[in-house]
């Protein structure tokens, strides 16, 4: 496995799919989130169980569902490859080929992966008039009525926190408990990272297990106020039954407004650019 795997240049650089495959086919539980501008992200993972790109690097290698190795075995591997050792003395200073170093070097190539100006960073660096009515219409309900403002925000349209849109499937199949299972704080089942917005119309499906399609049907939940699953008899004094973060509410949204949240949202897709694959040793 490897890690285009599942982070495709070509899919803007996730894969396309509701959740991922690893080793052997096996079937993820989560949707791989784009790596784009990974570089000003603090947390990393949707329940943020890593706090650098370097140690974000080491999970799924030994993870028996994604690419089922070991972190001797890798080492072991690249050391093989003789025309790794000048790449490694340029950049580190000697051919010395470590596990440190491998992940440093992995990190080092994300950080360039940065989104080009879009429509949107045109618009408020003075072009004022690149927008349609229905555009500024759209941006101004992203900030108000929709009240998307509260958790997509700073130039990454993220919040970079943890918040529970009710689609963590207590009790049920598929359960996700996300940020619970690393902080193990009963507050934090259910919560997932805050995605970011920049690239949006390229990354479908969406959420954490990529069970909306579409930025029509994700409008469309949000506006319902989104999903408020209600206990079973036998779960009403489970403490850990999770409870929707109330900043979600029912929006109202007109089909025009819907529309025009939309056309805003695509405003956030930079210039598509093609990676052309290096030469490997």
């Amino acid at each position: 496995m490897s890690c285009a795997n599942c982070h495709d240049p070509e899919l803007a650089w996730a894969d396309g799919r509701s959740v991922s495959f690893g080793h052997n086919r096996k079937n993820g539980v989560r949707n791989s989130p784009s790596v784009f501008n990974m570089a000003y992200h603090t947390t990393f993972f949707w329940d943020g169980r890593a706090s650098t790109l370097e140690s974000q690097a080491m999970f799924p290698l030994t993870d028996p569902v994604e690419m089922a190795s070991h972190e001797a075995v890798a080492v072991k591997h690249i050391k093989r490859i003789k025309g790794y050792r000048p790449y490694f003395k340029e950049a580190f200073g000697d051919e010395k080929i470590t596990l440190t170093r491998i992940f440093e070097a992995i990190a080092s190539y994300e950080r360039t992966i940065v989104s080009g100006k879009s429509k949107f960073d045109r618009f408020i660096s003075g072009d004022k008039n690149l927008f349609t009515d229905e555009e500024v219409l759209g941006l101004h309900l992203f900030r108000t009525k929709a009240r998307c403002v509260n958790c997509h925000f700073s130039p990454l349209f993220s919040d970079q926190q943890f918040h529970n849109l009710g689609l963590s499937y207590y009790g049920r199949k598929h359960e996700d408990l996300g940020r619970y299972k690393i902080t193990k704080d009963a507050a934090d089942v259910g919560r997932f990272k805050t995605a970011s917005l920049r690239e949006v119309a390229r990354t479908a499906p969406y959420m954490h297990n990529g069970l909306i399609p579409s930025l029509d049907e994700v409008i469309q939940m949000y506006d319902a106020g989104m999903a408020r699953p209600k206990p079973r008899k036998d779960q009403e004094n489970d403490p850990l039954f999770p409870t929707t973060d109330p900043l979600l509410q029912k929006l109202s949204l007109t089909k025009e407004e819907r529309a025009a949240l939309k056309a805003f949202l695509l405003t956030l897709n930079s210039p598509a650019k093609r990676e052309r694959m290096p030469d490997l040793p």
